[in-house]
């Protein structure tokens, strides 16, 4: 039977900690909700916290510890990360500078703002990795299943992001709301986010 660790205090302490770490991560759901509002950087983290969902999966499973074992494997997946940024670069750089209406802002399309906030999160392998060497630090095997353990407290990170990044996503949809009434405004976070993308897709392949 599985019994939850002593240090558990330290485990939630640490996992809101790292949340706030800028990352990709972080710095799409404050792309989104600054340029979309509240809604799309709420979707932004629901896609990132499930894809969270694989790479916990993957270390309870050992499938991570074999991508780390294999330079080609993770070559690959990073590289395929990279090359995924750095489409959303060339797509933020492409984007007209028009004004929304809230209306239009609601009518965004959730959908893709959820699959790339999944997709970005399954191809960076430095998420599992960080799970590989973070989780095990938690679990005992005296406590129980050593995979059940890693499950629960891979379920727990993910709420404590979930919680951090719809602080995030609060805090930037206040302070984008004055962006996105002026199209001027709005073509230069989306440059900015631009070279964001490209900066975390040369971080990524290097």
């Amino acid at each position: 039977m599985f019994v939850i660790p002593p240090d558990l205090a330290t485990f939630v302490a640490a996992s809101v900690l790292l949340a706030f770490v800028p990352g990709p991560d972080l710095l799409f759901v404050l792309t989104e909700s600054m340029l979309r509002g509240r809604r799309a950087g709420l979707v932004a983290t629901m896609g990132l916290c499930t894809g969270l969902i694989v790479h916990v999966g993957a270390v309870a499973l050992g499938v991570a510890a074999l991508v780390q074992a294999s330079p080609m494997a993770f070559a690959g997946l990073r590289y395929a990360g990279a090359a995924y940024l750095v489409y959303l670069a060339w797509r933020a750089f492409r984007a007209a500078a028009t004004p929304l209406s809230p209306d239009e802002i609601a009518q965004a399309s959730l959908r893709a703002i959820y699959a790339r906030a999944v997709t970005m999160n399954v191809t960076n392998p430095k998420v599992a990795i960080f799970f590989l060497a973070f989780l095990p630090q938690f679990a005992d095997v005296e406590r129980g299943s050593l995979t059940g353990q890693m499950l629960i407290l891979g379920a727990m990170f993910m709420i404590c992001s979930l919680v951090c990044f719809a602080v995030v996503t609060w805090l930037a949809t206040w302070i984008g709301g004055w962006v996105r009434r002026q199209p001027e405004r709005q073509a230069g976070l989306n440059r900015m986010a631009s070279f964001v993308f490209v900066a975390l897709a040369a971080k990524l392949a290097l």
